[in-house]
């Protein structure tokens, strides 16, 4: 990294609360455009990935109302949040009652996002830097929020989280409308209208589904 992550973050954010969960405080772009819209070159140039951390997504957001509306859901158990960028669905996971949460994530900087952002809800929240798809069961929950955006990578997810299922975990995604989303394998929980920034979507509102992986099939 050239440069420090947490003197970054706390230099380009602002504590805010996400517009559909204002229970959870984050370390957020103020202005999307500031972060967002770097070219690959600035970005490259300060040593940062592509800053998804700094974004409270539609699907994380209407994951995370869910776990907070329905606790009952996470309570007493080991739960893994996918891909958890800033760690919102975590943070909301350990509120809710979670025995333990890892936030898991390839992206270095989002496991500095996400200690940062604990730190400011005063929960605990381990993080785990590593690609796991593909994995056995090792949790009872599996929390991913706005995962099926790219063909690729959705491929790779379907078949997991359906194993997963399988296996007995309970596998919950946010999703606001994605093209890559298998809502054939899947049964919708909760919509949500979840308000989002017009820099990083198409509106300014996002109608989230929350979906549960079916265990067979």
């Amino acid at each position: 990294m050239k440069t420090d992550p947490e003197s970054f973050i706390r230099a380009n954010t602002g504590i805010l609360s996400p517009p559909h969960v204002p229970e959870i405080r984050l370390h957020l772009a103020n202005e999307a455009h500031d972060l967002w819209l770097k070219t690959e070159e600035e970005l490259e140039e300060i040593g940062l990935p592509p800053p998804f951390w700094a974004f409270a997504w539609a699907g994380g957001q209407g994951l995370a109302r869910y776990v907070l509306d329905h606790p009952e859901c996470v309570r007493g158990r080991r739960v893994v949040d996918f891909a958890s960028g800033s760690g919102l669905v975590a943070i909301a996971a350990k509120m809710a009652g979670a025995q333990y949460v890892v936030a898991v994530d390839v992206d270095p900087w989002a496991g500095t996002a996400v200690r940062l952002n604990a730190e400011l809800n005063r929960v605990a929240v381990d993080f785990l830097g590593r690609n796991v798809i593909g994995r056995g069961r090792e949790a009872d929950v599996y929390l991913a929020g706005d995962v099926f955006y790219d063909k690729e990578f959705a491929g790779l997810l379907r078949p997991w989280f359906g194993a997963l299922a399988r296996a007995g975990a309970a596998v919950l995604v946010g999703d606001p409308g994605r093209s890559y989303c298998p809502r054939e394998m899947m049964s919708a929980l909760a919509t949500y209208e979840v308000p989002v920034t017009r820099a990083l979507e198409d509106s300014e509102v996002k109608r989230t589904t929350v979906w549960r992986f079916a265990e067979a099939g």
